[in-house]
This record gives C-alpha cells, structure tokens and sequence, in this order.
C-alpha cells in the first residue's frame, strides 16, 4: 500500500527534480497529482514514464493525501500550507518560511532523522536551504567523532539556486560577451553574472551579513548543535548546477586528516574522492544529476589546534532541494505513517 502525493510547484525547477527523485527512487505511490498556479494549469510534467497535466492549486482539496511536496516561494505557502496541513496532508516544505519556527522539524535525514516524529506538531516539516544541507551532511560525522567548535565556510553557488529565470540570465549574458551589440543588462542579479562572481546572496542584514549566510548559522545549529559557531560567505558564481564550499573546521579533540576521511567514507550519503592530484577532487560540473555530498582535499590546518579543511559539491536541486525532501517522506513513511 502506498501513498497520495501531492508535488507543489510542479512545473518549477525544485518541483520537476522532485517528481524526477520521487520515480527514480521508486517511493509507493499510489496516487500522485502535480499542482501549480493557475497560470501554469494544464502545463505537462514527467512522473517516470506517465505524464501529468498541472492542476490548480488554489481549488486544489488535500483531504485524504497523504504527503505534499512544496516547492513555491514563501508566499504562496503560506497561504496553501497550513490550508493542506489542516486538512490532514503532511507538509514538506521547501521555502524558507518554516526551517525557523521551533515547533518545526528542520531535517536532513543523515543528520537528525529523528526530528521527522515532530511533525505532528504542525502537520509540517521543513526542508534546510541548499547550502546548509550539503554541508551539515559532511559535519556530522565528524562531529560525532571529535565534536566541532567553530566553522568557517565559503560557498560557491550556482544560479540554479535562484531559479529558471537567473540560469537564463547566465546564459543570455555569456552568449553577449561574444556578440558585439547583444550584451544582457543584469535583471536577477544586482551585478553581471557572466565570467564574474558576486558575494551577495540573498538581502544585507544590519551586521554586513546577507540572509543567505545567516541562515547557514542558524540552521545549522537547529539542525546538528546550536553550540557550533559558524561564519559564512556565500557567493554567486556563474555555474548553472551545483553548489561547492570550502569548509574549514576547528575541533576540541585530534582529528587528522587520514582518520577524517576515513570516517567519510562510511558516513551516510557522502562519496569520498580525494586524491592528492591533478584532478583528484569534484567539481560541481560532475555532481550535477547524482545524489551523494562530495568530499575533497580533505587536509589539516595547522593555524588552529585540530583544524582541518576540506571542499564539499553537490547537485543543489537534488540534495540541496529535491532529493533531501523525498529522504524525509521516506523516513516519514518508516518512522510515522508506516505504509508502503
């Protein structure tokens, strides 16, 4: 016996990964419907080898579905949110609206699986940013290990993260670089995206941060230890896929570099390639389509007491998005709904 799911957003690019992740890993579905704006009614979207027609949300009943998948901005969800979660459905959310909120589950399933049997709180769990989840996924086995102090972490992020109409913008802008007359004026982004790099993610808080790098703090004391202390720099760069960071971590107990990938290499949901050569490491061109966090270049610091760096990339609509909100309806499925 399987399960009714509903996939929010369907027509977006989070929404198609989701439907995409959802067939490939073969989650009992018995029945699935793809929602979107009205604007977007009848639009066709791929589930494995069916094709579905786009149905309206805003007259969509969630009564008797099970799971619903969003994957709309935070507006709209909170309109249709709390609407599917009242009417029974479990929301798994993907905007930022709900990762703050204490009664809500914040959840990357290889890192606190357990937080899922709060959804009953709400009716909702939420789904950590992009750059946070790879991340977190690479954190905790270390940290169980040798226990984190303090992070410091440089994101390199792709357009993809901004949505359809930024990888457009990228690719319209290089196109113009090459074509006297036909250069692309910045619209998504404040600055050209094309052959540049822009540390500004997200809005300017009063303290010089930018949301996007707050978010890396406090989600990822909500989701692996609120003692870690963690700084960030999160930057645009012109990649249409894939999220890379360097992380550099300081730990209260030893951990060389031969022992901490070692551990990685066991941990869940992380693919070690770390060769001391040229080439030897992941790019975010390699991750894009597959599910694991890669780690790289795995070395020690010596500027601090236990300090090591290491670099992590993965596909962000896949494990940064899509792939770790069907991680929760699976663990969902087995720790709570018990169907399938």
């Amino acid at each position: 016996m399987g399960y009714r799911v509903a996939v929010v957003g369907a027509t977006g690019n989070v929404g198609k990964e989701m439907l995409n992740i959802l067939a490939e890993r073969e989650f009992p579905v018995d029945e699935i419907v793809a929602l979107a704006s009205r604007n977007s009614l009848g639009t066709e979207v791929s589930f494995g080898d069916k094709t579905l027609k786009t149905k309206d949300l805003a007259e969509f009943d969630f009564t008797g579905w099970d799971i619903a998948f969003f994957a709309i901005g935070s507006d709209a969800t909170k309109v249709y949110a709390p609407k599917a979660a009242s009417q029974g459905c479990v929301v798994i959310d993907n905007s930022s609206l709900y990762r703050y909120d204490p009664e809500i589950p914040l959840v990357v399933p290889e890192v606190n699986a357990e937080a899922v049997d709060n959804y009953k709180n709400k009716n909702i769990i939420a789904n950590p940013n992009c750059s946070t989840a790879q991340m977190v996924v690479a954190l905790k086995p270390l940290h169980d290990r040798a226990k984190i102090k303090r992070v410091v972490v440089s994101t390199y992020q792709s357009v993809s993260g901004t949505g359809k109409e930024a990888m457009d913008e990228l690719w319209n802008q290089t196109k113009g670089v090459f074509v006297p007359g036909q250069e692309v004026a910045p619209k998504v982004y404040p600055k050209q995206i094309a052959f540049n790099v822009i540390p500004h993610i997200d809005v300017f808080l009063d303290d010089g941060s930018t949301k996007e790098e707050w978010k890396m703090v406090a989600e990822t004391k909500k989701i692996l230890d609120k003692n870690i202390k963690l700084t960030a720099t999160c930057v645009r760069v012109p990649v249409f896929v894939g999220h890379s960071e360097s992380i550099n971590v300081e730990f209260e107990e030893p951990l060389d570099w031969q022992e901490a990938q070692a551990i990685l290499r066991e941990a869940p949901g992380i693919l070690v390639v770390d060769k001391r050569e040229a080439g030897g490491y992941i790019t975010p061109v390699e991750c894009v389509g597959e599910y694991a966090t890669y780690v790289s270049r795995i070395r020690e610091d010596s500027t601090v007491e236990n300090g090591l760096n290491f670099w992590c990339v993965s596909d962000n609509l896949r494990k940064g998005a899509a792939l770790n909100a069907v991680q929760i309806a699976e663990v969902l499925g087995k720790r709570c709904l018990k169907k399938g």
